[in-house]
């Protein structure tokens, strides 16, 4: 007899059977939508507009340590380098989160 051992993978399998039967069934069932859609919809586009608010600041922050670091670190090719990362990363992530949001926005038009 074959044990069964809870591992991610299963666990991943568990959790997504149990999302397609609650979500996607119970769905079918009524006639309007569930209580539960209403109240996740709701906690993620709280979700969302909390991470926009923090986005912008937190590019900021990481922008000044990275023109900081390169202003202070008088010749070091190493600190340069990690600095341009720094600023590089900081913007793609900060554009990305734009981005995301300008696509969640189209999305939501079309729905």
């Amino acid at each position: 007899m074959k044990n069964f051992y809870i591992t991610k993978k299963n666990l991943f399998i568990i959790l997504y059977l149990f999302l397609i039967f609650t979500l996607f069934l119970e769905s079918s069932s009524y006639c309007a939508t569930p209580k539960i859609i209403n109240t996740l919809t709701k906690a993620f586009e709280n979700i969302e507009d909390w991470l926009l608010k923090l986005s912008t600041p937190a590019a900021a922050v990481a922008i000044g340590v990275g023109v900081f670091m390169k202003k202070f670190s008088f010749g070091d090719e190493e600190k340069i380098r990690t600095s341009k990362k720094i600023i590089r990363g900081s913007l793609f992530s900060y554009g990305f989160l734009l981005a995301l949001d300008l696509i969640l926005q189209a999305i939501k038009s079309l729905i």
